[in-house]
């Protein structure tokens, strides 16, 4: 492909993004009407800020009623991530992540970052009530790991964030953290809601039908969970902004508090052939008729957002 046809292809999908990200975004804290702006050679900038490195634990927050089988499909999406435990068919969750080194490389960075699951605290009793603030947020994820860690809340289909279904379906940020040996580390963190029941048109595309844009049939989730499936793409697009932007000042576009970043500037991409309302060429599970793109661990199966490619400046998908 001639780098013209890219830089048109990547301009044409920029210039869609409004139209997607009405049913299908979760940024750091990107607001519906941002503006995208121009495409430059190196889409995303490197803006010298420190980038996580060495072994990460991510620790789950479970905030509110979770079945055990709705948390094993997070906690083995987390562990599929890890190149150390591959999934035996491709394309695989770990390939997928893979993605992200290309980053640290453009960095220059002489320490790479190795993932794995730390520890699961589960709040089952609503503890902060069912209407959470961003401090609240904040306060549940220093419950994980205060030191090389990226601590994710997740917040069951009854429970209400400030600006879930309404601007955002997740946000990663960082916080201080505790006093470890006389020194005070940063933390990342991200919040995910659940959006089964509040927001699955918004928030669980191409699961669920879309409030806005072209209307097409709901593709079948991968684990049959319209809800936690959904969970899982925002978390995954999360994840790779954390991984590459984790304190405001590595890879993104645009305006620091509304960035684009890895898997944001290329929205509602899925596979090959994507365009608004459809989620692209995906593979289809011939007995569940379900829809996916990536194999993880222990047989599952997910569908993950295309993310962009620093050394094509195009938006790379696993089929």
């Amino acid at each position: 492909m001639s780098s013209s046809l890219i830089s048109n292809s990547t301009h044409f999908f920029l210039k869609l993004f409004l139209l997607i990200s009405f049913f299908n975004v979760c940024f750091a804290s990107r607001k519906l009407t941002a503006l995208v702006q121009e495409p430059q050679n190196q889409l995303l900038q490197y803006h010298k800020g420190t980038l996580l490195s060495g072994k990460i634990s991510v620790n789950l927050i479970w905030y509110g009623k979770f079945k055990p089988s709705q948390r094993a499909i997070v906690s083995d999406f987390i562990t599929s991530l890890s190149s150390s435990t591959p999934s035996k068919a491709d394309p695989s969750v770990a390939k997928w992540w893979k993605t992200t080194e290309k980053y640290y490389h453009l960095a220059n960075s002489k320490k790479s970052l190795s993932l794995y699951l730390g520890k699961q605290v589960l709040i089952e009793n609503y503890s902060l009530g069912k209407s959470l603030t961003q401090k609240q947020i904040v306060q549940l994820a220093s419950k994980g790991e205060q030191k090389d860690a990226i601590n994710i809340v997740l917040t069951a289909s009854d429970v209400a964030v400030d600006g879930f279904c309404v601007n955002r379906c997740g946000t990663h940020e960082s916080s201080k953290g505790a006093i470890i040996r006389g020194k005070t580390y940063k933390f990342a963190y991200i919040w995910v809601g659940n959006s089964e029941t509040q927001c699955p048109g918004y928030c669980a595309w191409p699961f669920h039908q879309p409030i806005y844009g072209p209307q097409s049939p709901p593709l079948v989730a991968p684990n049959n969970d319209v809800g936690v499936d959904g969970m899982v793409i925002n978390l995954a697009s999360l994840l790779a902004g954390t991984a590459t932007n984790p304190f405001g000042n590595g890879y993104y576009q645009g305006e620091a508090d509304a960035p684009l970043e890895a898997a944001s500037a290329c929205p509602g991409i899925y596979a090959k052939g994507a365009y608004p309302g459809y989620a692209g060429n995906l593979l289809v599970d011939k007995t569940t008729g379900a829809s996916y793109n990536a194999h993880g661990t222990d047989g599952r199966k997910y569908l993950l957002p295309a993310l962009y490619d620093p050394a094509t400046s195009t938006c790379s998908t696993l089929v």
